[in-house]
């Protein structure tokens, strides 16, 4: 159950799925969702056994709706507004980024993570940064989602 209210976000969109897909390949550990939107991932993850999840975004409004969502989904996580770009990070074993193509290679040299699950780009684009490798791929109506470790 998500209400978007004004924050971006319903799950329906191919790069949330494809994000979603990715996730059930990790064992569940920490996790950031960069960019939480509605928390439609940060939601999910904690459904998947993730522990514990914490959601940021630079909109005061998407936090509300996360936490609201959290709430009508009975599941714990925190959500508080933060630039992922130029705040300190909480730490996290696995970063989770559903955000435009360069704010996921601006994003990625930050996080002390050892797993990302990143999207919201085209299947013609991949992320590229130095102490991170692609394992996994998936694409869907255009879309791209990846799967980066670091070795």
């Amino acid at each position: 159950m998500i209400d978007p209210g004004r924050a971006f976000g319903t799950g329906a969109h191919a790069t949330t799925r494809l994000c979603l897909e990715l996730l059930q390949e990790l064992e569940p550990a920490s996790l950031l969702d960069a960019g939480c939107g509605s928390g439609v991932l940060s939601i999910a993850a904690v459904l998947l056994g993730f522990a514990p999840v914490t959601g940021i975004d630079v909109d005061a409004a998407a936090v509300e709706v996360t936490l609201d969502n959290a709430r009508a989904n009975g599941v714990e996580l925190s959500a508080y507004v933060a630039d992922a770009l130029a705040e300190e990070l909480p730490a996290a074993e696995i970063v989770v980024a559903n955000v435009a193509l360069d704010v996921v290679q601006r994003l990625l040299p930050r996080v002390a993570a050892r797993s990302a699950v990143l999207s919201g780009y085209l299947d013609r684009d991949e992320p590229r940064v130095d102490g991170w490798t692609t394992v996994a791929r998936r694409t869907a109506d255009g879309w791209a989602a990846d799967l980066l470790q670091r070795p």
